[in-house]
C-alpha cells in the first residue's frame, strides 16, 4: 500500500514539474511551427509592400490567400489587421480570450501579448 501511494505522489510531482516547465519555455519553442509559417507570410507581406507600395487590404482574401493565408468561411486562425499609418499586425487567435501570439510591424518581434491594432 506504502509502494501505490509513493508512486502516485512521485507520478503527481513529476506531472506538476512538466508543466512548470512547460510554462517557462521561451515562446521560440512552445510555438515554433506557427512562428516559422508566420515568418514567411511576413516575408510575403513585406515583398508584397515593396512591389505595390502598400500593404494588402485586410477584406481582401485573395490577395491574402496568395500570401500564404488559408482561409476556411472568410475566417483565419492568422489574423491579419492594419492600420491607417502603413503598420500591420498578425495574431494566432486562439478562444475569446488573450493574450495571443502576436507580431507587431512596429516591434518587429513575436510576443504574447494583446493586439494593438484593431479593425
Amino acid at each position: 500500500m506504502k509502494k501505490i501511494i509513493l508512486i502516485i505522489i512521485s507520478f503527481i510531482v513529476l506531472v506538476i514539474i512538466s508543466i512548470t516547465t512547460y510554462w517557462n519555455l521561451p515562446i521560440e519553442v512552445t510555438r515554433k511551427s506557427d512562428i516559422k509559417k508566420g515568418n514567411k507570410i511576413i516575408q510575403n507581406i513585406e515583398t508584397y509592400q515593396k512591389t505595390n507600395g502598400r500593404l494588402p487590404e485586410n477584406q481582401n482574401f485573395k490577395a491574402l490567400e496568395k500570401l500564404g493565408f488559408k482561409f476556411e468561411d472568410s475566417v483565419s486562425y492568422l489574423n491579419y489587421t492594419t492600420d491607417n499609418k502603413g503598420n500591420y499586425e498578425l495574431t494566432y487567435l486562439e478562444g475569446f480570450d488573450g493574450p495571443y501570439l502576436m507580431w507587431n510591424s512596429k516591434e518587429r518581434k513575436w510576443t504574447v501579448d494583446y493586439p494593438k491594432i484593431f479593425k
